[in-house]
C-alpha cells in the first residue's frame, strides 16, 4: 500500500497488500467508531467559526490571532494528513488511530482550559495533529470490517455524518457558545474521545502494509514552507509587505515548497508524487478545489462574524441564518450525483464554482451595517447550491484522473490540498479584510468585508477557469463523454 492509501475514497476498492487483520471487528462497531471519529475531526474545521467574537472577547488578541485559532488546526491537519495514513500503514492501522484520538482528545481538554489566546492556539494545532493521524485511517479501518458487497451503503453512511459535521459546525458551535460557553465546543470531543478509545482497541482490527515507508523530508519541507505562506500572510496587514517578517515567511516558505516539488519529482516514494500533476484532470480539478477552498473558506470565517460583530445576532441565530449554505449540500447533493452520472462531472463542477462566485459577488453588493436577512438569503442559498454540485463531481473527476492503485495518493493529496486552501483563504481575506477595514464600527467592518467578498469571487473564478481545462474523455466510437461521467470499459482518458 502507497504512503496515504489510507485516505482513499469511498469509491475506491481496498488495496490487497496489507497484513491479515489481527482481533476481531464487526461492521456495526467498525461504522459506529469511523463515523463518530471523523465527525469530531470534520467538526472541528468549521465549529469555532461562530464563537470567535465570544473568544475575542473573553481571551482577547487581535485578527491575526482569530485567523490562527482556525488556522492552526487546518494547517497542522493538512500538511500531516498523508504522514499520518502512513504511520498507520507502518505501523499499525489501529494503534495509530488510537494513538491520533488519543491527541485530538487531550488536545481538546487543553483548548477548552486555556488561559490564553496563545495557548488556545498552541492546543488547536495540536488538535491538527491528533486528527491528520486518526481521520486518514478511519476508512481504511473501516472498510477491512466491512464486506465488499456492503461498502457502498458503509461509504454513504460514513460520508453523510462528515457533511453533517461540516454543515452543522457553526450551528453547533454557535448554541455551545450562546447557552453555555465557547469553552464547551472543545470539551464536546473529551466524552466522545474517551468513549471510544476501549471500543477502538476492542472492536477493530489491526493491520499493516509492509513495505510502506515513511516520507519524512518531504512532510518537514510541505509543512515548514505553508506555515512560512500564511505566517507571512497573516501578519502582513500588521507590518506590512514589505517588512522583514513577511518577506522572510514568503521567499522562506516559497523556496520550501519549490523543495518540496523538486523532492516529489526525484524521490523514491514521496507523499506526493509530482507525476500526478502532469494529468491534466487531475492538475486542473486539484487546482480548482483549493481555489474554491480559499475563496469559500476565507469568506465563511469573516461572514460568521459579519452576522454577529455587525448585525447583532446572537451566536446560534448566525448559525442557523449560515445553513442555507453550509447545510445545502446535504439537499443538493444527491441531486449534483444525479447529474454527474447523466451529462458528466466537467460541467457540473463548473456550474457549482461559477454559482460560488456568483453568491459571494451577489452577498458583496449587498452588504451593509443594516442588510436584512432576507436580502442576505439569496446569495446564501445560490452559494451553498453552488457548493454543493461541486463536491460529489469533483470527487469523481479527481479519482478518475488517476489509475485505481493511485487512487490512495490521490485521495489523500486531494484533501491535504482542501484543508491548505482553506488555511491560505482565511490568512488571505483576512489580511484584505484588515487593510480595509476592521472591528472598531459596523462601518468599518464592512468596509473591510466588502473588497474580502470580492476577492474571494475573484478566486473562484479563477477556479471555474481551472474547471473548463478538464479534458474530455473520448471512447473509440467518436462519441465524447464529460470526464468522470459513467464509461464503458472501451473509454479512453486523455490529458
Amino acid at each position: 500500500m502507497t504512503t496515504a492509501d489510507s485516505a482513499r475514497p469511498a469509491d475506491s476498492a481496498p488495496t490487497t497488500d496489507s497484513t491479515p487483520p489481527r482481533g476481531k471487528a464487526t461492521a456495526g462497531w467498525a461504522l459506529l467508531i469511523t463515523s463518530i471519529a471523523g465527525f469530531m475531526a470534520s467538526l472541528d474545521n468549521l465549529v469555532v467559526t461562530t464563537a470567535l467574537p465570544s473568544i475575542r472577547k473573553d481571551l482577547g488578541g487581535a485578527l491575526s490571532d482569530l485567523e490562527w485559532t482556525v488556522n492552526a488546526y487546518t494547517l497542522t491537519f493538512a500538511v500531516l494528513l498523508m504522514f499520518g495514513a502512513a504511520l498507520g500503514d507502518r505501523f499499525g492501522r489501529r494503534k495509530l488511530f488510537v494513538t491520533g484520538l488519543t491527541i485530538f482528545t487531550a488536545a481538546s481538554a487543553a483548548a477548552a482550559m486555556a488561559p490564553g489566546i496563545n495557548e488556545l492556539i498552541a492546543a488547536r494545532a495540536i488538535q491538527g495533529v491528533g486528527a491528520a493521524i486518526m481521520m486518514p485511517l478511519t476508512l481504511t479501518l473501516l472498510t477491512a470490517a466491512i464486506p465488499p458487497e456492503r461498502r457502498g451503503a458503509a461509504y454513504g453512511i460514513w460520508g453523510a455524518v462528515n457533511g453533517m459535521a461540516v454543515a452543522s459546525g457553526p450551528l453547533i458551535g454557535g448554541s455551545l457558545t450562546e447557552h453555555i460557553s465557547w469553552q464547551w465546543i472543545f470539551w464536546l470531543n473529551v466524552p466522545l474521545g474517551i468513549l471510544l478509545l476501549p471500543l477502538a482497541r476492542l472492536r477493530l482490527a489491526e493491520s499493516t502494509a509492509p513495505g510502506a515507508r515513511l516520507d519524512g523530508r518531504g512532510t518537514a519541507l510541505i509543512s515548514l514552507g505553508l506555515f512560512g505562506i500564511v505566517f507571512a500572510l497573516v501578519n502582513a496587514t500588521e507590518h506590512g509587505w514589505t517588512s522583514a517578517r513577511v518577506l522572510t515567511g514568503l521567499i522562506v516558505g516559497g523556496a520550501l515548497v519549490l523543495a518540496f516539488v523538486r523532492h516529489g519529482m526525484t524521490a523514491r516514494q514521496p507523499m506526493l508524487p509530482m507525476r500526478f500533476f502532469r494529468r491534466r484532470a487531475f492538475s486542473a480539478i486539484n487546482a480548482a478545489t483549493m481555489l474554491m477552498f480559499v475563496g469559500m473558506f476565507g469568506s465563511i470565517f469573516l461572514l460568521s462574524q459579519f452576522l454577529q460583530t455587525v448585525l447583532g445576532y446572537s451566536p446560534t441565530e448566525a448559525g442557523l441564518r449560515m445553513l442555507p449554505w453550509t447545510g445545502m449540500p446535504m439537499i443538493v447533493a444527491p441531486i449534483a450525483g444525479y447529474l454527474s452520472d447523466r451529462i458528466g462531472g466537467r460541467p457540473v463542477v463548473a456550474a457549482g464554482l461559477a454559482l460560488q462566485a456568483i453568491g459571494l459577488g451577489w452577498f458583496a453588493v449587498i452588504a451593509s451595517p443594516d442588510v436584512s436577512y432576507a436580502a442576505q438569503l439569496p446569495s446564501l442559498i445560490i452559494s451553498g447550491t453552488g457548493m454543493a454540485l461541486y463536491f460529489p463531481a469533483s470527487t469523481s473527476l479527481g479519482m478518475s484522473s488517476v489509475e485505481p492503485h493511485e487512487q490512495g495518493v490521490a485521495s489523500g493529496a486531494s484533501n491535504a490540498l482542501r484543508e491548505v486552501g482553506g488555511a491560505l483563504g482565511v490568512a488571505l481575506l483576512g489580511s484584505i479584510f484588515a487593510a480595509h477595514g476592521g472591528y472598531a464600527s459596523g462601518s468599518a467592518f464592512v468596509d473591510g468585508l466588502v473588497p474580502a467578498l470580492w476577492v474571494g469571487a475573484a478566486i473562484l473564478g479563477v477556479a471555474f477557469l481551472a474547471a473548463l481545462a478538464l479534458p474530455r474523455r473520448r471512447p473509440t466510437d467518436g462519441t465524447t463523454v464529460a470526464e468522470g461521467a459513467p464509461a464503458p470499459a472501451s473509454l479512453q482518458k486523455v490529458g
